[in-house]
């Protein structure tokens, strides 16, 4: 995608996209390197010396910081062009911005990284970065039918990026294809063997992970993951089929240990300007400071053995498959979907890929999730491209 492309995209789809909180007024000549004239963009939780970034709250609005975060300095060194910065809900939580679906305005983009996914399906941008805390690369990446890339955790520096939760907050990408989403996380993360590629014989073994919460999910996505998994094996791989793991708690654990490091991470906000906080975003604060110290280390008991169970599934496969959300993007604006299939994932800390792979009952974009263990970032991308060119 060349910046001529994108900038017309920006113009025709922007009124009623609205993915971005801040474009930029000019663009140099980008650096030569591996990402040379990449049109990209950026969740407005990263920290932009020539952009404000005002973290989804009116709190920080006109904030100018001094530096770039980690992330963008080394996309921007290595050619990126910022288009400017995407709309994110409150502080990465809840609170939705004003972002809608490209695919029909009427339905939210998900979140929290609503605008970074916003922008690359409606192609105003070839690639963007976001964050996730419990599934907000995964699910936005699934309801706008693009790749999401959450890579292990660690994996992308945090420096100049507004935690939600130290404990889980990962850095990643966005992408309209594995190779986009990989090609800058590479960059972000210093790891050039993430893209391009090296030639590989692997053969991993793929376990089918319908999880403790297959129910919940729509008919469309169960048939989805369910083709997935028998995509990969028609083209040579292993399937096993994995049994629930028994460890549906996680999700309000993690919900609690979230709150908890929020509370502290906000503590001047709360103090400060607790009137221009949204209440649900006070609700979190509260919840994570009605914790007492020994409450919070049962919750990370529980976490812990919840970590344990995943990697016990690694002695049996190499990848995940799983969904990617419970469907289609809802109807409605004033909420993001449930992160129902993500936050196990995000707390087990390991690389997360969702992949576009068919649609629901109302034609709107479904995706598919692959899962590694920690640091196996590479075979997840490979396997995730493989996937994406079986729809292609």
């Amino acid at each position: 995608m060349t910046l001529e492309e994108a900038l017309s995209s920006i113009a025709a789809r922007e009124p009623v996209v609205r993915a971005f909180a801040t474009l930029a007024g000019n663009h140099a000549e980008p650096c030569a390197g591996p990402l040379h004239g990449m049109p990209i963009a950026v969740k407005d939780v990263f920290d932009t010396a020539d952009l404000p970034t005002a973290y989804g709250s009116p709190i920080w609005v006109g904030h100018r910081p001094r530096a770039d975060a980690a992330a963008v300095a080394l996309a921007r060194a290595a050619g990126a062009v910022i288009l400017g910065k995407t709309v994110t809900t409150e502080f990465a939580s809840y609170t939705p911005g004003a972002t809608t679906n490209p695919h029909d305005s009427a339905r939210t983009p998900g979140g929290s990284s609503s605008g970074s996914a916003a922008a690359v399906a409606a192609g105003m941008a070839q690639a963007a970065f976001g964050t996730q805390t419990a599934g907000s690369i995964i699910r936005p990446a699934a309801y706008c039918g693009v790749v999401g890339f959450k890579p292990s955790f660690g994996a992308i520096s945090r420096a100049g990026m507004k935690a939600l939760a130290e404990s889980f907050d990962c850095a990643g990408t966005f992408g309209r294809s594995v190779a986009d989403a990989a090609r800058l996380a590479a960059v972000a993360a210093a790891r050039p063997e993430l893209w391009p590629w090296p030639d590989g014989s692997e053969s991993p073994v793929i376990g089918l992970c319908r999880t403790d919460w297959w129910d919940s999910a729509e008919p469309a996505q169960q048939q989805a993951t369910e083709a997935a998994a028998r995509g990969l094996e028609a083209s040579g791989l292993r399937v096993v089929d994995l049994p629930p793991l028994g460890v549906a708690w996680v999700n309000e654990r993690q919900s609690q240990a979230i709150a908890w490091d929020t509370a502290r991470a906000f503590a001047w906000e709360c103090a400060a300007y607790p009137d221009l906080l949204s209440p649900k975003f006070q609700a979190i604060c509260a919840r994570g400071l009605a914790l007492s110290s020994e409450e919070h280390a049962l919750v990370w008991q529980d976490l812990h053995r919840a970590q344990g169970a995943v990697a016990a599934l690694f002695a049996r496969c190499d990848v995940l498959v799983t969904p990617s959300a419970p469907g289609e993007a809802p109807l409605g604006l004033t909420a993001t979907g449930p992160p129902t299939f993500n936050r196990l994932w995000s707390v087990f800390g390991g690389p997360c890929l969702s992949v576009p792979f068919g649609q629901g009952a109302s034609g709107m974009p479904l995706g598919v999730q692959l899962v590694g263990p920690k640091g196996q970032d590479l075979l997840v991308l490979r396997l995730g491209a493989r996937l994406q060119a079986l729809i292609c």
